[in-house]
C-alpha cells in the first residue's frame, strides 16, 4: 500500500497566559502530521521556533513541499536532506520515528539506542507575573522536584527568592530568555546564589555570549536560543555548560540524538527542552531524556486540553507515553 501524508494545524488553549520575557501567549499553535502506510498510522507534531518566525502555515508549506518524497518512501536520514532544521522536519521526523515502531513493533527508544526508558522529571514553568504571584505559583507546586521561573529585566532576583518561599525544596532553573546584558548576569548571578538556584537559562542575548567569558559565578548557564544545531557547538565552548536539546529546534529527534553525542563529546552538559504543543511534540525528546541531566518537557502540562491518552504528569513526573499516543 502506499504511504500518504496528511497535515494540518492545531491550536491547543493554555491553562492561563503564558509569559516571558519575549511575549505573552493564549495558545499553542502547532502543525500535526500523519503517515499512513498499510494499514498503520504515525503522527507527529511541532509547534515550530517562533521567535524565528516560523508559523503553523511556514510549516505547513514545507511540509507540502515534501509530500512526494514522503508519499514515496522517504526515511529519517533522507529527510535530513530534503527540509532544514526547524519544525516541519520535527514533526515528519516524529511521525516516522512512530511509523517504523509501529511496523516493527520494537519501540522508539529501543530504535534509538538510549538505553534504559523510565519515567523523567520535568520542571515545571512559573512564567512571569507580579511577586506575591511567583509566589503563590510555587506555593501551589511546591512538591514538585523542579520548578523553571521565567523572569525579565526588572525584579529578577525578588521574582527567585518569592519561589524560594513558596518552594523551598523545589530545584529551580532561571530562565530570562536573553532579556539580560552580560554585566546584569554579572551582578544577579552572586544575589541569586542563597536561592540555590540550579541552572541559569540563556541570560544573555546569543549575540552577546562572547561576553560569558569573563562568568566564573557558581550557577552554571545554559545555551538555549544560542544552540540549534551541530554547526552551533564549536560557539559555545567555554561560554556555556550546559546546551538544552531541543526537537523543533533541530529538527526532530534523528538530528537531537546527533547533535547530544557531539554536545557530550565537547564536554557539555545536556538538557532536553521544548516549545509549546501538545503530547504527541513532546513525546519525542523524553527519548532524548534518558539521556540528559535536565528535563524541561512540559508543554502539555501547561494546556487546558490535550491529546487522547496524553502524557500524564504526577507532581512534575512524566509517566511513558501510552502507546496508543506515539512511538
Amino acid at each position: 500500500m502506499a504511504r500518504r501524508l496528511h497535515a494540518r494545524t492545531h491550536a491547543w488553549t493554555l491553562k492561563e497566559p503564558f509569559a516571558i520575557a519575549r511575549g505573552v501567549r493564549s495558545e499553542a499553535q502547532v502543525v500535526i502530521v500523519e503517515l499512513h502506510e498499510d494499514g498503520v498510522v504515525g503522527r507527529g507534531e511541532a509547534g515550530g521556533v517562533a521567535y524565528r518566525g516560523e508559523t503553523p502555515e511556514s510549516m505547513l508549506a514545507q511540509i507540502e513541499q515534501v509530500r512526494a518524497e514522503l508519499e514515496r518512501g522517504c526515511d529519517r536520514q533522507q529527510l535530513l536532506q530534503l527540509l532544514p532544521a526547524g519544525g516541519a522536519r520535527h514533526a515528519l521526523d516524529a511521525a516516522l520515528w512512530d511509523l517504523e515502531a509501529r511496523r516493527s513493533g520494537v519501540p522508539a527508544w529501543t530504535l534509538a539506542g538510549v538505553g534504559q526508558w523510565r519515567p523523567v522529571d520535568s520542571a515545571v514553568t512559573i512564567g512571569i507575573r507580579d511577586i506575591e504571584a511567583y509566589e503563590a505559583a510555587a506555593r501551589a507546586h511546591a512538591d514538585y522536584p523542579w520548578l523553571k521561573v521565567k523572569v525579565g529585566r526588572g525584579s529578577p532576583v525578588a521574582a527567585v527568592a518569592a519561589v524560594r518561599r513558596g518552594a523551598p525544596r523545589a530545584r529551580l532553573i532561571v530562565d530570562a530568555n536573553q532579556a539580560w546584558s552580560v554585566d546584569e548576569l554579572l551582578a544577579y548571578a552572586p544575589a541569586l546564589e542563597p536561592y540555590a538556584v540550579d541552572l541559569l537559562e540563556q541570560p544573555v542575548p546569543v549575540d552577546q555570549s562572547e561576553g560569558l567569558g569573563a562568568y566564573a559565578g557558581a550557577i552554571p548557564v545554559c545555551a538555549d536560543e544560542a544552540l540549534s544545531t551541530l554547526e552551533d557547538l564549536p560557539g559555545l565552548v567555554g561560554r556555556y555548560q550546559f546546551v538544552n536539546i531541543k526537537l523543533d529546534k533541530t529538527g526532530g529527534l534523528t538530528a537531537g540524538l546527533e547533535l547530544a553525542a557531539a554536545a557530550r563529546a565537547a564536554g557539555f552538559r545536556l538538557m532536553v527542552g521544548c516549545m509549546l504543543g501538545g503530547s504527541v511534540s513532546v513525546a519525542p525528546g523524553m527519548v532524548l531524556a534518558q539521556l540528559c541531566e535536565v528535563c524541561d518537557l512540559d508543554g502539555p502540562w501547561l494546556q487546558a486540553e490535550d491529546w487522547p491518552d496524553g502524557i500524564v504528569y504526577t507532581r512534575g513526573r512524566m509517566a511513558m507515553p501510552d502507546p496508543p499516543l506515539w512511538g
